[in-house]
């Protein structure tokens, strides 16, 4: 069969999700041949036994997005089975993950799960109340069980370092998470590893972080001893209010995480970029200094200090 063919039947054919199923796929018309010549030909890729995308589909996604995929084409494959928690419940919850691994993360009751064991599976042994777990659906009305989002956080925080940890968990917040619920899960659980590394990841929470870079932001400036910078500041200028990311009243400076999506998500480019300047403008008149750090400046933790304290120096010799 020629590739075009080929490729043109899967098009017609594929089902309304991205990941699919072998039976899923056999009732849309995709069978075993016709399945086995698009996988050969690199038009269709095998994620798991069982479960397929599109090439082109899955060359098209970001990265991040990949990973959440993964944890859909798992449950494809396993028959919906499983219970997704950690990192992998993250991602379902469609917080925000950075830097964890692309594993996938089931909770089981007992030593193996044998549908969900392999090398790209990390089975963890808890046993889960009803209040642990909640449903899920996918778009195309499939559900998926996983542990709650204060759960979810809970886990994360007993096998992740705090950078990774933090960043899920502020987002869980935002998203309605309660820290009080958490904390109190920590306290009453039966599960003592990782308690240590959890507490210290519920100090270091803050839901007004609306970023993964802000999070990192926000835990270096702490571990350089850089308190004094507040998230989420606003400001009065003569152009109205505006929010700083972080903002130190005392020395008068701030410092803005500068995200690629920050400038691409809602608006075009130009108008985004336009807007942050008169922004900033307003704000520079009113006696502050302006710091932006992209990714790469958060790698750089000495450096960011002394640039810190240079500017805020530099600030207190602006006449107020």
């Amino acid at each position: 069969m020629k590739l075009e063919m080929i490729r043109e039947l899967v098009d017609g054919r594929w089902p309304a999700t991205p990941v699919a199923s072998t039976a899923e796929l056999a009732r849309a018309g995709i069978g075993d041949r016709l399945l086995t010549s698009a996988v050969r030909s690199g038009l269709i890729l095998r994620l798991f036994r069982g479960a397929y995308v599109r090439s082109s589909y899955w060359l098209g996604i970001k990265p991040w997005t990949r990973d959440r995929v993964l944890v859909h084409a798992h449950h494809a494959a396993t028959g919906g089975t499983s219970r997704y928690s950690h990192v992998s419940a993250a991602r379902l919850h469609e917080c925000q993950v950075w830097n964890a691994g692309p594993l996938i993360h089931v909770t089981t009751s007992y030593a193996n799960s044998r549908t969900s064991a392999g090398k790209d599976v990390r089975t963890h042994r808890a046993e889960l109340t009803e209040r642990d777990i909640t449903t899920l659906w996918t778009a195309d009305g499939r559900e998926i069980r996983t542990t709650s989002l204060e759960r979810t956080v809970l886990d994360c925080a007993r096998i992740l370092p705090l950078e990774q940890a933090a960043v899920i968990g502020d987002h869980a917040l935002r998203m309605g998470a309660s820290l009080s619920e958490i904390t109190r899960r920590l306290d009453e659980g039966p599960e003592k590893r990782g308690s240590r590394r959890a507490r210290l990841l519920l100090d270091a929470l803050d839901g007004r972080s609306e970023s993964a870079g802000e999070t990192r932001t926000r835990l270096l400036l702490d571990s350089l001893g850089l308190r004094g910078f507040i998230p989420q500041f606003e400001i009065p200028t003569a152009s109205g209010l505006f929010r700083a990311d972080f903002a130190d009243p005392e020395s008068r400076l701030i410092i803005e995480f500068d995200g690629a999506g920050k400038y691409s998500d809602y608006r075009p480019t130009a108008d985004v970029l336009l807007a942050e300047r008169h922004r900033e403008n307003a704000i520079i008149e009113e006696g502050w200094l302006v710091l932006r750090l992209v990714w790469k400046h958060l790698d750089r933790p000495a450096d960011l200090k002394r640039r810190v304290l240079a500017l805020a120096e530099r600030a207190q010799r602006i006449p107020a």
